[in-house]
């Protein structure tokens, strides 16, 4: 199993930097910046605070760093057109020396789409948008040029050039609609990604299998990612208020090291090649290095990949 860091964009650029360059230092597998503009609050309102831009932050962390691969999690695909965007991703794809990942999503936050002025539309036309959108990128990023006629996007004999480093630029798709978006994912995706626990990931590579095999293509030919807030650490008193996961709006590993050991193997019986840790539940910087370390050290040792 290989792990992957998740830092939070409001941490501050320097900050994220520490991050990123310490799991390098531990052989973690990526890194991820998430695709927003301001954080998440109810209906249209904007909210304020700090949110960096995802595309600037992984052009910096390429340039900084040698090992780690870096992507998205996910770019949206109301915020750019799917020709621009396939046209950064080869970008960073030089400027990181072949380590992009190009993870990409629907779209869904509904507070930045309208304090922007950027059009969200219904699901139905969010997930018709997609499938063309990823079909573009797609297209780009393995073709010399691209020509694509649908109800959103028009291409006449686009190129993408310089052409990416990688043979095979990696595409992560986040989503986990199981009739259209995993479908989606099926045809076109290197790595599927949606949080969950053991069991709803379980569930979802069952159904995952089953959208390849409509398809003719070998499952394991798809990798599978997830991921679940963390609460790690050695002592008892620390843990204790997070035991109880009632009620949390996303999947939670909670434990000591020897815990999460269990956990995460958990994870992988249910078919997990990659589980991201957010570091939205670490605290400061310097203790978030410290857990990841104590991760490393204690946990991911147990699972080589």
């Amino acid at each position: 199993m290989r792990f992957s860091v998740w830092p939070n964009p409001d941490r501050p650029p320097r900050e994220i930097l520490q991050i990123v360059r310490a799991c390098e230092r531990l052989d973690w597998h990526a890194a991820y910046v998430a695709d927003h503009f301001m954080p998440n609050g109810p209906g249209d309102a904007a909210v304020r605070g700090d949110v960096l831009e995802a595309m600037t932050t992984l052009a910096a962390l390429a340039a900084s760093t040698s090992r780690i691969r870096l992507g998205t999690l996910v770019a949206s695909a109301t915020y750019r057109h799917p020709a621009l965007a396939a046209k950064m991703f080869a970008t960073l794809d030089h400027v990181s020396d072949g380590r992009v990942i190009a993870g990409l999503g629907a779209g869904w936050q509904q507070n930045e789409h309208a304090s922007y002025g950027i059009e969200l539309g219904s699901v139905r036309e969010r997930v018709d948008r997609f499938a063309e959108y990823v079909a573009v990128v797609h297209s780009m990023l393995s073709n010399d040029q691209t020509s694509f006629e649908g109800s959103f996007y028009r291409l006449a004999d686009a190129p993408c050039d310089p052409r990416p480093v990688q043979d095979d630029v990696p595409i992560l798709l986040g989503v986990r609609g199981p009739r259209r978006t995993m479908a989606i994912a099926a045809r076109y995706a290197s790595v599927w990604n949606a949080w969950s626990d053991p069991g709803s990931l379980a569930e979802m590579n069952a159904v995952l299998d089953g959208h390849c095999q409509a398809i003719d293509r070998d499952p394991a030919t798809l990798a599978r990612s997830t991921q679940a807030l963390l609460v790690l650490a050695e002592d008892e008193a620390s843990l204790a208020e997070h035991r109880s996961s009632d009620g949390a709006p996303r999947a939670m590993i909670v434990g000591t090291p020897a815990e999460v050991v269990d956990i995460v193997a958990a994870y992988e019986r249910a078919g997990c090649d990659e589980l991201i840790v957010p570091c939205w539940t670490l605290g400061e910087t310097p203790r978030a290095i410290e857990t990841l370390e104590l991760f490393s050290q204690e946990v991911a040792r147990h699972f080589p990949g």
